[in-house]
């Protein structure tokens, strides 16, 4: 059965980007969005068993939403795929709960071995 994964980016680029990355032979059932208001609602849906979250977004920025996440006890797991490599960023999206944290732009070989590292694929 495929894997609900939601993609969640404001850039479409970005987006179809990481959908390209995602390693070929996965059974997954992607579902993007562009907005953090967006992901959350996909999220609520039962879309995003696991979520691939920019941080940087116009509306709701990747930091809301991991916080909404956890006020809320979503079950996801969150991956974060951001140029914003600061430690500090890093460090604050994992207090958050994410689970990783990916700089962009992101590579297939990085991806796979991210998601192998947490058993999720």
């Amino acid at each position: 059965m495929a894997i609900p994964i939601l993609i969640c980016d404001d850039s479409l680029m970005a987006r179809k980007q990481v959908q390209r990355a995602l390693p070929a032979d996965w059974d997954v059932k992607p579902t993007l969005a562009g907005s953090g208001l967006e992901a959350l609602a996909a999220i609520r849906a039962g879309q995003g068993e696991i979520v691939f979250l920019d941080l940087t977004m116009p509306d709701m920025d990747g930091f809301e939403v991991l916080e909404k996440i956890r006020d809320e006890r979503l079950k996801t797991v969150v991956i974060v795929i951001s140029a914003d490599i600061q430690p500090a960023a890093q460090a604050r999206v994992k207090k958050l709960g994410a689970a990783a944290f990916i700089r962009k732009p992101v590579t297939s070989e990085v991806l796979a071995a991210t998601l192998r590292q947490y058993g999720l694929y």
